[in-house]
């Protein structure tokens, strides 16, 4: 069984973006997808509700109220949701649950200032720093071609750890998610310029660099 977290102890960072278009990713691959909702707003669980009948399962745990004792066994890859706000005690609860972590971070100086922090507390996680954790950055709502996506891109790209890939402020994921939908479910016609964009995620995601030797 994978389990992938997507974490940022910042709030609005897009993690139940990632996270649904995640878990809609590999539920199209013929996967048994469990998507874990940690935070109480249960945003990821509002889209599971929005989700069409005739578009591929993925079942839905309230994470917030119980854990991962709602994942069905058989399940291949668990989609966690993680809550703003985690630090200490919390963090490592989390962390010590997954084999892969994906950070958001959003092109706005408080956003990287805020991420900066967090970053060096994940690493002080012991799981982190045994390496049986892998971790990876995605800058995310970027604006191409302006000052702050030049800072982030310098900041993401100065980290010891894989900047992956960055994807863009756009309207499909807005429509993505009113309709229950990831970002590779929307028409080819549509989203091509997205898919392109994560198309590096997903290869990592995929490869053996994602997963702790």
């Amino acid at each position: 069984m994978r389990h992938i977290m997507v974490l940022n102890s910042k709030g609005g960072s897009g993690k139940t973006t990632l996270a649904t278009s995640l878990a809609a990713y590999y539920a199209g691959r013929d996967e048994k997808v469990t998507l874990v909702d940690c935070d109480r707003q249960a945003s990821s669980l509002d889209w599971l509700e929005r989700r069409p009948e005739t578009r591929p399962k993925i079942t839905g745990v309230a994470g917030f109220d119980q854990g991962m004792r709602g994942v069905p066994r058989g399940t291949d890859v668990v989609i966690i949701d993680a809550p703003a706000g985690c630090h200490g005690r919390d963090l490592q609860d989390l962390v010590r649950r997954v084999e892969t972590v994906v950070v958001p971070v959003l092109p706005s100086t408080i956003d990287i200032t805020a991420s900066s922090k967090f970053i060096d507390a994940l690493r002080e996680v012991g799981k982190v720093e045994r390496k049986e954790v892998k971790l990876a950055v995605v800058g995310n709502r970027v604006r191409e071609s302006t000052l702050i996506s030049q800072e982030l891109d310098d900041y993401l790209s100065k980290l010891r750890m894989p900047y992956v890939t960055k994807l863009r402020e756009a309207q499909n994921y807005v429509r993505a998610y009113t309709r229950g939908l990831g970002i590779h479910e929307l028409p080819e016609y549509l989203a091509w310029p997205d898919w392109e964009q994560w198309k590096p995620l997903v290869s990592w995601l995929n490869s053996k660099r994602s997963q702790p030797q």
